[in-house]
């Protein structure tokens, strides 16, 4: 197979298995095809480009890790990460949209449904036909989501105590594909304090998700809040497999791990940008990458880039072996969003004025970590989960 054009100092890419480097260039060859010649038009317009989901669907982009009896592409870890990589070289609000189908409404549905909830949602999300939404932040509970208001009652149960419907009240904030949903994944509190899941249907009766407007973060991407008010949901809409914290939780450790890889994509364009950059702009009748500072600060970008790489590549063979740890990938999401975010300033900073012009992709990935720097746990708390994990004092508590 040809060399794939990609930041990789340490030749990475040896490390790789044929599939997985088949993946990385499908995934590479979407996001210079599809995402990048549209990209600039919807984060200038703040759209989202719907379409784009069967696109990746048709290619086996979502819920690539699940089995291919639901329509999924049965990938490893590894190469799952790689397409993060990819979609979030061409924008955040992609691989975002991926991520969310897959890591938090595909997963929790296969983790946590019923057969018959597998069947009904996993093909038509498999395929981008349906779109999916993860209802778990709300207004006033973000880094502690064990404090949410959102309630659940138990209506007209049978004395077995099946059956009957579940009364959903509450609001959720910050919801990927909110508006745009066909199926919420919403996480509410049972009479008992127990957290339980919800499959909550477009078109429910006092179900509302009004868009976020006013964001100058990922701007291609529909983020919104749910509204609950005696939103009625049948017990077969319940997963069944799904009570306590512990499984809300579980599905952001899926998504988190994605972001890991994701934010390396978007690290690479900027990098990239600025290397390019820096040899033809010319300033003292020589290109500024012949000037010392300029150099100094690409040989420090690709330095934390090879070193995020290995970070995901060793999470990712962890992930496969069913060895990884939550706290490995707090350490990995929170290293590669942070060096992702220093990059993008170095990279502004080596393209002057131009830097702030979208003709250049590094405003836009630099509004774009802003956000994916802080949602899916915040710097702060993922620096505290390791925290606690070294020395058994949680200190958030």
């Amino acid at each position: 197979m040809a060399q794939l054009n990609c930041t990789d100092f340490l030749n990475i890419s040896s490390l790789l298995t044929e599939e997985e480097i088949q993946v990385q260039h499908a995934a590479r060859d979407f996001t210079e095809k599809e995402i990048l010649p549209i990209i600039i038009k919807h984060h200038r317009e703040a759209t989202f480009p719907k379409e784009i989901l069967p696109k990746m669907g048709s290619l086996g982009f979502l819920g690539a890790t699940l089995p291919q009896e639901y329509g999924c592409a049965g990938l490893n870890n590894v190469a799952y990460g790689l397409l993060m990589q990819e979609l979030e070289r061409g924008d955040s609000s992609m691989r975002s949209a991926a991520s969310v189908q897959g890591g938090l409404v595909m997963y929790p549905i296969f983790t946590y449904g019923s057969e018959e909830q597998k069947k009904k949602w996993l093909p038509k999300l498999a395929s981008g036909k349906a779109i999916g939404c993860f209802g778990l932040t709300e207004p006033d509970f973000g880094s502690n989501p064990a404090g949410m208001l959102t309630k659940a009652k138990k209506k007209n149960p049978s004395a077995s105590g099946h059956g009957g419907k579940w009364i959903l009240n509450g609001a959720k904030m910050w919801i990927t594909n909110g508006t745009i949903a066909d199926v919420a994944v919403v996480w509410a509190k049972n009479e008992a304090g127990k957290i339980n899941g919800f499959l909550v249907e477009k078109g429910a009766k006092g179900f509302s998700a009004p868009e976020t407007k006013g964001k100058f973060s990922l701007r291609a991407s529909v983020t919104s809040e749910l509204v609950l008010e005696d939103v009625e949901v049948p017990e077969e809409n319940r997963l069944p497999k799904a009570e306590g914290l512990k499984a809300p939780l579980n599905c952001l450790t899926q998504a988190r791990y994605g972001i890991a890889w994701g934010a390396l994509g978007l690290a690479m364009a900027c990098y990239e940008a600025a290397v390019e950059y820096s040899k033809t702009r010319i300033q003292f009748d020589k290109p500024i990458g012949a000037f010392q500072l300029t150099q100094k600060k690409l040989a420090e970008m690709l330095t934390e880039i090879t070193k995020g790489q290995l970070l995901a590549l060793q999470l990712g063979r962890l992930k496969d072996s069913g060895k990884m740890r939550p706290e490995q990938v707090s350490m990995c999401k929170m290293n590669n969003c942070a060096i992702a975010r220093h990059i993008t300033h170095l990279a502004r900073e080596i393209l002057g004025a131009n830097g702030i012009l979208d003709e250049y992709p590094v405003i836009r990935h630099m509004m774009n970590i802003e956000s994916v720097y802080t949602y899916e746990g915040t710097h702060e708390i993922h620096t505290l989960v390791l925290g606690e994990d070294i020395t058994g004092i949680p200190a958030y508590k």
